[in-house]
């Protein structure tokens, strides 16, 4: 068996590819940095925010806020707390608290299955809790959708609410309500578990 011939025209070709290749390369390289540098710069980080559903409700979450997410593992009930206080669950040989934001804001309970998860809060906020989410929907960029001007949140609420901030429409009409997990846990009736 006879080695193959090398024709010049198709190494041209590997090289102009090749060459291709690299400036896509460079072109990713400088995007990632900007991206980076827009992070860091807090930029990027206000118009990206983790969507997620609670319930039937469409939520987002500040990434700074936001800790890790995990699937909803054991969750070992506390006796005498409200039925929106799901109980204690270890995440890295942490204790958090689960809340279910739904049942809180007196909606039906949030539904546990393969999609649920639970969004710990972030350390920036020094409050080991959690939320079960029904789904983690990813980042969603608030920039690119419209703002709602109604008073009525996800919550029912008309306005008694502070850690609702900003209601959104996305490009297929879905709204979205902005929680600020800095506010909620500073709430009295979040802080009042027991019964």
């Amino acid at each position: 068996m006879s080695p193959p011939s090398l024709d010049p025209g198709s190494i041209a070709v590997k090289e102009k590819d090749s060459g291709a290749r690299r400036n896509r390369l460079r072109e990713f390289q400088a995007q990632l940095v900007e991206r980076m540098q827009a992070a860091s710069t807090g930029t990027q980080a206000q118009s990206s925010q983790l969507g997620v559903m609670i319930g039937q409700s469409r939520w987002l979450i500040n990434l700074q806020e936001a800790g890790e997410i995990v699937s909803v593992g054991a969750i070992t009930q506390v006796p005498l707390t409200q039925d929106w206080f799901l109980g204690l669950t270890n995440i890295r040989g942490n204790l958090i608290s689960v809340i279910d934001l739904a049942r809180f804001c007196g909606m039906p309970a949030t539904p546990v299955d393969k999609e649920s998860r639970i969004v710990a809060f972030g350390p920036s906020l020094s409050f080991n809790s959690g939320l079960l989410v029904s789904r983690v929907m990813g980042l969603r960029n608030v920039a690119e959708m419209e703002v709602q001007q109604d008073d009525t949140d996800d919550t029912g609420h008309a306005g008694n609410t502070p850690w609702v901030a900003r209601r959104y429409a996305d490009r297929d009409s879905q709204v979205w309500t902005e929680l600020n997990l800095s506010l909620i846990v500073q709430d009295p009736q979040f802080l009042q578990v027991g019964i």
